[in-house]
């Protein structure tokens, strides 16, 4: 007999989906920035400056994404903000100069920001308890995904129609994924009018928000104990920030590809990252398995990862061959993802009461690296006329992660030392 799909999976189906697209809204700019750059005029640090603009509100709204989630539900604010940055990728095709584009790039960052916590609320609403590892590392396969094939599918809009119809069409295709999820999805699993008996007793109670109890964060501990891993984020979102944003225009203009075979090549390397997404969880998982210490699953990925990107980022800064550097940064790729799913991973062992915060603190450093990486990687390239040299920062970052992961204790859980209270959490924060 067929087994049949579940409510709860197609919810996941389109979780992915806005992950899938949330990525190439975010990364298409950098296969149609050599282009933008021409049209616009603009300089190299220009440039840089808008490849960043998104990071700057994306970072702010990481640790209060996921409380305006819960406070408003996964339904209303994923639609709400499933809006906004469908407009401000449309919007993209009409900017006249740097000013115009970095406030579109502003506004999509808005957009996105409360996204992943508050996708996140939905996959505990709506999986098994046992099926959350898988959820968040499926969802971030498909943003790997959306990283690989944005390069080339980009690119052909763009020879097609025109670097501006390219952002027009995936505007378009934003609001019909918000158009879905408003009408397919439900905050409380029982109000779907498909699901089962059978599926709703495998899923977590549902608590209505004014029967749910509130909890004072403790900020400084949980700080203290996060830092470590929102510092080890920045250094691996550093490099990965470089990939998403420069990465075309690396191979477009240091190799003299055209826009197809640039992006081609930019596909090729950004794949190799949905396979090493998929594998560091399931290889951190199994460490744990075997050996019952947590510690060393999620620190021996951590620093596996880490070096493996160093090591491989190495040739960039010293071989001008395109075979060999596609190959070389492919396996760079390939081992900084292996650190994602672990990243994500550690808050939930720190501080499983306090998960959704926690991850918010964690990402925030990769949102801060969003914001330093590619403007520092345009500068450099401006002032030294050499795309060799903004590497250097990248691996020396890469070498600095692996020291302070080794200071990261997943093992040690922050003591819940808040009691259930009556005023909302927001007064905590």
């Amino acid at each position: 007999m067929k087994k049949k799909i579940t409510v709860g999976n197609k919810v996941l189906f389109l979780l992915c989906a806005m992950y899938f697209i949330t990525y190439i809204d975010r990364v298409n700019i950098a296969t149609a920035a050599p282009f933008m750059k021409e049209d616009l005029g603009l300089s190299t640090t220009q440039m840089g400056l808008v490849l960043s603009a998104f990071a700057y509100p994306y970072a702010l709204l990481q640790i209060f994404g996921g409380w305006i989630g819960d406070k408003t539900g996964a339904k209303k604010t994923l639609t709400f903000v499933g809006l906004i940055w469908s407009i401000t990728t449309a919007l993209t095709g009409l900017v006249t100069g740097m000013v115009s584009a970095v406030l579109v790039r502003i506004g999509l960052g808005f957009g996105e920001g409360a996204a992943f916590p508050t996708a996140t609320k939905a996959m505990a609403q709506w999986l098994p308890k046992e099926k959350f590892g898988f959820a968040q590392g499926i969802v971030h396969s498909a943003s790997r995904l959306g990283n690989a094939v944005a390069p080339p599918v980009i690119a052909l809009l763009i020879v097609a129609f025109g670097w501006r119809e390219s952002f027009f069409i995936m505007g378009a295709i934003s609001i019909l994924w918000m158009v879905v999820w408003h009408w397919y999805f439900k905050d409380n699993p029982k109000d779907h009018p498909k699901i089962t008996q059978e599926e709703l007793a495998q899923l977590p109670v549902y608590e209505e928000k004014s029967q749910q109890s509130k909890k004072i964060i403790p900020w400084k501990k949980l700080c203290k104990r996060i830092l470590p891993v929102t510092f080890v984020d920045f250094c691996y979102g550093w490099t990965l920030w470089v990939y998403l944003t420069w990465l075309p225009s690396f191979l477009f203009t240091a190799y003299n590809l055209d826009i197809k075979k640039s992006a081609l090549f930019a596909a090729g390397i950004l794949l190799s990252g949905v396979i090493g997404d998929t594998l560091g969880g399931v290889l951190s998982d199994k460490i744990y398995v075997r050996t019952n210490n947590l510690k060393l699953a999620r620190r021996s990925i951590l620093v596996v990862g880490l070096t493996g990107s160093f090591i491989f980022l190495l040739p960039t800064l010293f071989v001008h061959n395109l075979t060999l550097i596609a190959i070389s940064m492919s396996l760079a790729f390939f081992f900084l993802e292996l650190c994602n799913a672990n990243l994500w991973a550690i808050p939930m062992d720190i501080a499983p009461n306090y998960s959704g915060t926690a991850s918010g603190m964690m990402n925030t450093g990769f949102g801060v690296a969003g914001m330093l990486s590619p403007v520092a990687f345009g500068f450099l390239i401006s002032l030294s006329g050499n795309w060799q040299v903004p590497f250097i920062m990248s691996v020396l970052l890469l070498l600095i992660g692996v020291f302070v992961t080794l200071t990261i204790d997943p093992s040690k859980k922050l003591e819940d030392e808040t009691e259930h209270h009556g005023t909302d959490i927001s007064s905590q924060i």
